[in-house]
């Protein structure tokens, strides 16, 4: 069986994820989602990385999940899937996450693209929540990350009609954090993982934990947080070297230390 997610490293510290299920445009099966499950548990554990890629092909980042598994299902037997241990194991991801979206990006890939920290879409792209269509709701956090992207109204549009928008209404709506020409969509997603991955990379995991935890806590827990966790980087080598490159007005070397 060909390999359902390729690995490649496309400069150092990224790691692209390249989900490979063509022929059913990318839509998520059981042995899909196992494969992103240990994907994504086997990449933190690897020191040099610092940023994860995940894209699709031209044609679909993922299409849904595979209704060929699903349609003569229990709720019991839907239960006993394990789904939401990859849903799990993807939100704790403890490094940054940039979806690369070209093509279809409905249902459950439209969800794994918001569990992404950054979302660049292509002009082209598909995205929505179509579940409605076929008699069932979106089940892997579509109801509850697109209300807090977008907010009630835009929200409850597209999880009530099933009507997907374009990577340009995705971007406008605030789902996308840039939209590009589809061909550049790769691409560009691999310039911010460098970016990202040049960056000391304790900050960076500092600040997506925090980021993330104060979504679901007061204002005032989520000040306590980041001040907390601000407080742990003095402790760093990485600190102390961004601080002396920038008054040597040298480029820093970051090693997460």
């Amino acid at each position: 069986m060909t390999d359902l997610i390729l690995h490649e490293d496309p400069a150092p510290g990224v790691r692209l994820l390249r989900i490979n299920r063509p022929e059913a445009r990318n839509a998520l099966n059981s042995d899909l989602r196992r494969a992103l499950t240990d994907a994504f548990v086997t990449a933190p554990q690897d020191a040099a990385l610092r940023v994860i890629v995940v894209t699709g092909d031209a044609r679909a980042f993922v299409a849904g999940a595979d209704l060929k598994e699903f349609a003569d299902m229990s709720t019991a037997e839907v239960a006993r899937l394990g789904v939401r241990r990859m849903w799990g194991v993807i939100a704790d991801c403890p490094l940054p996450v940039i979806a690369a979206v070209r093509g279809v990006a409905l249902g459950g890939g439209l969800e794994l693209a918001m569990h992404a920290d950054i979302i660049v879409a292509g002009e082209g792209a598909r995205m929505g929540q179509p579940e409605i269509n076929v008699g069932i709701m979106p089940g892997g956090g579509g109801t509850q990350r697109l209300v807090r992207a977008l907010g009630k109204f835009k929200a409850m549009k597209l999880l009530l009609t099933g009507e997907p928008i374009t990577g340009r209404e995705a971007f406008e709506m605030g789902l996308a954090s840039e939209v590009v020409e589809d061909d550049r969509v790769l691409p560009r997603a691999i310039e911010i993982a460098q970016r990202i991955a040049s960056l000391p990379p304790l900050a960076i995991r500092r600040i997506k934990e925090v980021a993330l935890a104060g979504e679901d806590c007061s204002l005032s827990a989520g000040l306590m947080l980041e001040r907390r966790a601000f407080e742990t980087l003095f402790d760093t080598a990485d600190k102390t070297e961004g601080m002396r490159a920038f008054l040597e007005k040298r480029a820093p070397r970051f090693t997460g230390a």
